[in-house]
């Protein structure tokens, strides 16, 4: 009999040979795969007790903390379905997401539970409420529920076609969109993950990603596969990050490139001693080559940048090393490194194309969408066919990222195709000139966004927040974009400010920027 492709599997085969190896560290709980999973069982069964059965969607409101970890197994196990739910929204949003889902339990933490009794009357489909922490009246008690618990409970079958998580996207611009994953595709990226990074038995994870995205790029179940052990960090702290990275002998850690440039540039008195040969993934947004350089020459990091997005699991491309790589300098390095890269082995098949469905010529120049098919690829959007026809009618997954492709094969995003510049006829990259302007020293982060200009149509505005201590001027920058840039893609408007708009995963909002100065805090 053929096993079923479901991350569940790492979760059998961990707990039977590494029972007394330590799998998570929250604070100050420390458990091993034994008691970890014997916790995920004593859920799932209080879980089957409330009536929850296969294809039921169970949603959690959580920081990175053991509990929401253990909901990865927990919940599916009995067959069900997981909603992780970005903690950092609104009321309203958490509306929106636990009705349109149908969920049928609700998990939150201490953190959340006044926004949620704002408007759990507004929740009519939840018949159960459960504090992971904090439990107050209202609420029943996750850690109490557990202690009385049996840890038996009747296992389904599952399918690796059964859907695993509904995780809903930023729904930046309209309605977040419930994006399906299958217990299939969990595995293949994970099982992608291990071949192309590496992380080794016994090696520990530092959980600075949330476990809400994109199912933590599915670390929460490869650090298990690889009989890892899973760090908690509840909130982003750079001091915190690099404390617990000496304390608890961390390896590895992934982070958009927005958090890898509040790391970067951490004063030394907050961060202290930096261990060296930490292992770093980054997606989320094109990393600067300058952030690579700093981390990586700095710090003796390793970087790799991978890409993708919640529809395929998330990972489509990363930018392997290869030996020819290893002569060149730490800038051409970096430069390289900052490529979103080759498909993993596991993913499927990827391809740039024009408008017409044609793959563009590999010749680093030719810009299309990247496109993709494959095992990772969404089942579609929740309850949503439409929209599920509309980015993926014709059997491929349209991105919506403009792209090059090397002649080595190394794909290069140039930008949202919703964020392409077009100055009289000439088409800007905003990616482009952000890079070349966070080699600016006075420049910490920087976002480019298309402004109406009489003459040219568009024309590239720059939002700049500046280093601590630094200071420059409109003049300057756009001197410096010039001196770097063929003219026409340097900035015609500099605005300094003290913070970028951002979404919970580290992605800059350019939509709010476009908006106008109103949404953005000044200096």
């Amino acid at each position: 009999m053929e096993l079923t492709l479901t991350p569940l599997e790492f979760a059998r085969r961990t707990r039977r040979l590494y029972p007394q190896r330590e799998a998570v560290v929250d604070r100050d709980l420390r458990l091993t795969y034994e008691q970890f999973f014997d916790r995920c069982d004593r859920w799932s069964s209080i879980l089957q007790g409330m009536g929850v059965v296969k294809g039921d969607r169970v949603a959690y409101i959580a920081p990175n903390t053991h509990a929401q970890l253990e909901s990865f197994y927990a919940v599916p196990q009995l067959g069900a379905v997981l909603v992780p739910v970005n903690f950092r929204l609104t009321g309203e949003d958490f509306v929106y997401i636990v009705e349109h889902s149908g969920a049928k339990v609700l998990c939150v933490h201490a953190d959340q539970l006044d926004a949620v009794d704002s408007v759990r009357d507004r929740m009519p489909g939840v018949e159960r409420f459960i504090a992971l922490e904090g439990a107050r009246e209202g609420w029943e008690d996750y850690e109490a529920l557990i202690a009385d618990a049996s840890p038996g409970f009747e296992r389904p079958e599952i399918a690796e076609t059964d859907l695993l998580t509904i995780n809903y996207t930023s729904g930046t611009t309209a309605r977040p969109k419930g994006v399906m994953i299958t217990h299939r595709n969990a595995y293949m990226n994970s099982v992608g993950t291990l071949l192309h990074l590496r992380i080794e038995l016994g090696q520990r994870y530092l959980w600075t990603l949330p476990m809400f995205h994109a199912n933590g790029w599915t670390y929460t179940w490869t650090v298990t596969a690889a009989g890892g052990t899973h760090v908690c960090l509840p909130a982003m702290d750079p001091a915190r990050v690099f404390e617990l990275i000496r304390e608890e002998e961390v390896s590895w850690l992934c982070a958009a490139p927005t958090v890898l440039i509040m790391l970067a540039n951490t004063p030394e008195r907050v961060r202290g001693d930096v261990p060296s040969g930490v292992h770093v993934v980054t997606a989320g947004a094109s990393p600067a080559a300058e952030t690579i350089e700093r981390l990586e020459g700095d710090f003796g990091w390793t970087v790799t940048h991978v890409y993708g997005l919640t529809e395929t699991t998330p990972f489509i491309t990363v930018c392997e090393r290869r030996p020819e790589h290893e002569g060149l300098s730490t800038r051409e390095r970096g430069a390289l490194k900052a490529r979103q890269g080759v498909e993993l082995i596991t993913s499927g098949e990827l391809r740039v194309v024009d408008d017409e469905g044609v793959e563009v010529p590999w010749d680093g120049r030719t810009v299309g969408q990247i496109t993709v098919r494959g095992n990772v690829v969404m089942s579609g959007y929740y309850n949503d066919p439409e929209a599920t026809e509309k980015a993926m009618g014709d059997g491929w997954f349209h991105t919506g990222d403009a792209a090059v492709t090397h002649p080595d094969g190394y794909v290069e995003i140039q930008d949202r195709i919703k964020d392409v510049i077009i100055s009289g006829g000439e088409n800007i990259s905003s990616v482009e000139v952000e890079g070349v302007l966070l080699r600016h020293p006075a420049v910490l982060e920087v976002a480019i966004v298309g402004v109406p200009h009489e003459r040219w149509g568009e024309t590239p505005r720059a939002s700049v927040v500046l280093r601590e201590g630094e200071t420059a001027t409109e003049k300057e920058i756009i001197a410096f974009a010039r001196d770097n840039l063929a003219h026409f893609k340097a900035p015609t408007q500099v605005e300094f400010v003290e913070s970028l708009p951002k979404t919970a995963t580290g992605k800059i909002q350019k939509y709010v920027l476009r908006g106008g100065a109103s949404a953005v805090s000044r200096q």
